[in-house]
């Protein structure tokens, strides 16, 4: 058995990634999946296709690589997370469309909870804040909303889940309903010191605890695949949502080292070592992973528009034809020009959370081309990175040394030289980028003895690009005091909107 599978199912695409013990790569499959929009603010997907994409890959990986399930030891298993899958325990069908992270449709709810005076409640227990970003809110919302459900889910009927448990259900022919304690933690209604189900958030949220699988450690067997997912049986013994594994990837297993993967969203973690500490400017604490009888914690900061404002470029205004072609757009002129793009396309998170942020840009003069508008857009990602760097140091009282870089956006040098000029520290690219399969792969192999230590590990770990600070800090402030003058008028949008009579709030 030379290889682990780690299936990636993120906001977009499914993958699949096939890894030797080098940690190289040796198989990949991917397979993009639909976005569905039913109304402004509403984002969800379709489960059946979340697994039959996810199936299809993990086949094609294993296929292009020659390679049968016989010759793979072990399956970790990485996820999107805090969207929302509601089941049928004995039929298995999904009761509604996965109501996917991004989606807003419960911040009226939210809002009445903050007003409740629960925030400080929910902040203690779960180290997040009040958000319609995390899923207790959208598993009411179902209840509330798909005919006979509350019901059906006391008589526990229906079983929930984050895409890691979803998964893992189908794989193993419903076999398992499990989830680990990073993607728990992401639910509002886990206790991060109790490191379990909270009955008095079950009961704030309306939520009966009959629907919540079990959670288990991040890197433990499972159990193994049912008959006819693959040609044999496969052990799983990894889960962990995909900020969690790309910090375990990223090898951030000492306190103070942090990571930021450039994804559809921005997620930048740091490593807080077994106690969790409380942020002061709303950034989240959060399991990092519980291997063996240890929990580790970390702080992270989610920004939810960060690659996704490169596919707004290229499909919803056709400025360019792929992702790639961004870097060379971007750097057709020598800076912004004095423009400024806020991606605030489904609000703010980490660490203005701004629920009625939208959308702007700033600056625009006759003289502003296509190339303008890609960098202003690539140095926005840039901005809300520094920005949540900044805090989480106040908040952790650690020094970040380096910062490692992973996710798609990563590839593009003009982006991590303009972060690095900001952070004012190194920006660390490493050789493979996949570290969110990577990292699902290491909690895997680790359990099922395919490495023998986390020192084996970090030895497979290797360096591609270090970017070093070149702009003057001068230079660099000036930049930031202009982003946060964009981000004012980007601030509360849709609220001073509703108050002006200009339009109508869609949330609930």
């Amino acid at each position: 058995m030379s290889f682990i599978l780690a299936l990636d199912q993120g906001t977009t695409s499914s993958r699949a990634i096939l890894f030797d013990r080098d940690g190289a790569i040796r198989g990949v499959a991917q397979k993009e999946i639909h976005q569905i929009f039913p109304q402004a603010g509403w984002v969800e997907h379709d489960p059946r296709e979340i697994w039959s994409s996810q199936l299809e890959v993990a086949r094609a990986a294993l296929s292009k690589a020659g390679i049968k399930a016989g010759d793979v030891a072990g399956i970790g298993v990485t996820n999107q997370r805090e969207t929302t899958v509601i089941w049928d325990r004995r039929t298995g069908e999904p009761i509604h469309n996965a109501i996917v992270w991004q989606d807003r449709r419960t911040a009226r709810f939210c809002d009445d909870l903050k007003r409740a005076g629960h925030s400080e409640l929910i902040a203690r227990k779960t180290g997040l804040v009040t958000d319609a970003y995390f899923s207790g809110s959208k598993i009411r919302w179902l209840l509330d909303h798909v005919p006979g459900a509350r019901d059906r889910a006391q008589r526990g009927e229906l079983a929930f889940g984050t895409i890691d448990t979803w998964l893992l259900w189908n794989l193993t022919g419903g076999a398992l309903h499990v989830t680990d304690p990073g993607n728990a933690s992401r639910t509002m209604l886990f206790n991060l010191h109790t490191g379990s189900w909270d009955d008095e958030l079950l009961r704030l949220l309306n939520v009966p605890r009959e629907l919540l699988p079990e959670v288990r450690s991040s890197s433990e067997i499972y159990g193994e695949t049912a008959s006819g997912v693959f040609d044999a049986p496969i052990r799983i013994g990894g889960i962990a949502g995909d900020q969690q594994a790309a910090l375990f990837g990223q090898n951030c297993f000492t306190r103070g080292m942090a990571k930021n993967t450039y994804g559809t969203g921005c997620f930048m973690l740091m490593n807080l070592g077994p106690r969790p500490v409380a942020s002061r400017h709303q950034l989240l604490t959060t399991v990092a992973w519980k291997t063996d009888t240890r929990t580790d914690y970390a702080m992270e900061g989610s920004i939810f528009i960060g690659g996704a404002v490169v596919q707004w470029l290229r499909d919803g205004l056709g400025l360019i034809k792929s992702a790639a072609e961004i870097e060379a757009l971007a750097a057709s002129v020598p800076d912004c020009g004095g423009v400024y793009l806020v991606p605030a396309f489904a609000g703010l998170g980490a660490p203005y959370w701004d629920q009625y942020a939208r959308g702007t840009i700033t600056g625009l003069t006759r003289g502003i081309t296509a190339g303008h508008i890609a960098r202003a857009a690539l140095e926005g990602i840039a901005f809300q990175v520094a920005d949540v760097l900044e805090v989480m140091t106040k908040d952790s009282r650690v020094a970040v040394n380096e910062l490692r870089v992973d996710g798609g956006a990563s590839s593009n040098n003009l982006l991590l030289q303009f972060q690095a000029d900001l952070l004012r520290v190194p920006v660390v690219r490493p050789k493979v980028v996949e570290t969110t399969a990577l990292g699902a792969a290491y909690l895997a192999g680790l359990a099922v003895g395919f490495w023998k230590d986390r020192g084996e590990v970090q030895r497979s770990w290797q360096m591609d690009r270090a970017f070093e600070p070149q702009q003057s800090p001068d230079e660099a402030a000036h930049r930031r005091s202009r982003w946060a003058e964009a981000l004012k008028r980007a601030r509360e949008w849709e609220e001073h909107t509703k108050v002006k009579g200009g339009g109508s709030m869609t949330n609930e």
